[in-house]
């Protein structure tokens, strides 16, 4: 077989156990290990050739910065083998978002790395897990993904990293993307349909080693204090990503703190809590675009992630979020 794809495992809800087939909601994260959930597929063996590693065993609500360069490196050095055709890492659903966006700002290979999770875990009546990583391990071997930085495969469906987000508690169709799907999986039959303009992987000037700015999120809600902004400053973080209501929108009030703490020098992204569509610069107010940099697609999730690159890289906010 002329495909050879590394598979590494870091735990989550994919590898699963309950104490009850019919639970799908009270089980134990990052039980199982890859050698048990490749036996698992043996359809897998009809793909490429599997090898598997455990890299971690984590549920990954518990994902840290720390988390996303351990697994970073891990993928850089199978990408960086000529054996290896390319990687799909296994991880839970959680923070799966925040994992991916890192590792397509950051790795340096045009070779295919697929993301891919559950949402029910191994020991479910109706585990999803099994035909995911299935799909995830066809869409690796598939000569077409080449160049299409980290993705996502869930649920039959392809998406791209960027603007990739968690949108259902349980549900096994649980992702979507502001940027839409980029292809579907059934069966062996993959249908692309789109391919980012976004810079990515090869082309951005993040490392797995760039440092990582202390970078804050904030949520806009009625009646919420403009103190926490303020002590988002006095605490020392580089930058701050606000969840605005609408348009990344602030009351009065806290646009005050807003304002204060971009002239103190710290960067402060306009995100929207909303889920979908894009964040904008008011047109009423150039002053304010200028002070204030916005988020574009990106949730709040992934701005605070490219906020921390762009600053630990030392390179232009503004620059980064038109470009990536």
């Amino acid at each position: 077989m002329s495909v050879s794809l590394r598979v590494l495992a870091t735990g989550g809800t994919i590898a699963g156990v309950a104490s009850s087939a019919a639970s799908s909601t009270d089980y134990q994260p990052a039980t199982l290990g890859v050698d048990t959930l490749l036996d698992a597929v043996p359809a897998l063996r009809d793909v490429a050739q599997i090898e598997g590693r455990q890299i971690a065993a984590i549920d990954s609500r518990n994902a840290s910065p720390d988390f996303w360069r351990s697994v970073g490196r891990a993928v850089q050095e199978a990408l960086d083998d000529p054996a290896v055709d390319g990687v799909v890492v296994t991880h839970g659903t959680d923070t799966v978002e925040e994992t991916a966006w890192y590792l397509h700002l950051t790795l340096k290979s045009n070779k295919p790395v697929v993301m891919v999770a559950a949402m029910r875990p191994a020991s479910s009546l109706s585990a999803d897990g099994p035909l995911n990583l299935l799909n995830a391990a066809r869409v690796a071997a598939d000569p077409r993904a080449a160049g299409r930085g980290v993705m996502l495969v869930l649920n039959h469906q392809i998406f791209g990293a960027r603007g990739t987000r968690k949108v259902h508690t349980m549900r096994p169709d649980a992702f979507a993307s502001t940027d839409g799907m980029i292809g579907q999986v059934h069966d062996a039959v993959i249908d692309w349909s789109a391919r980012s303009e976004y810079t990515h992987t090869t082309n951005t000037p993040f490392t797995i080693d760039t440092p990582l700015a202390r970078v804050e999120i904030l949520m806009a809600y009625a009646g919420s204090s403009p103190a926490l902004i303020d002590a988002v400053r006095a605490g020392g973080a580089a930058g701050l990503v606000w969840a605005g209501s609408g348009n990344g929108s602030a009351s009065d009030d806290a646009l005050v703190e807003l304002r204060r703490a971009a002239a103190s020098g710290m960067v402060v992204v306009r995100a929207s809590r909303t889920g979908n569509g894009p964040v904008h610069k008011q047109e009423h107010d150039v002053a304010e675009a200028e002070r204030l940099l916005n988020a574009g697609t990106l949730n709040p999730v992934q701005a605070r992630i490219l906020l921390m690159l762009a600053l630990g890289q030392g390179i232009s906010a503004t620059e980064a979020f038109a470009q990536f």
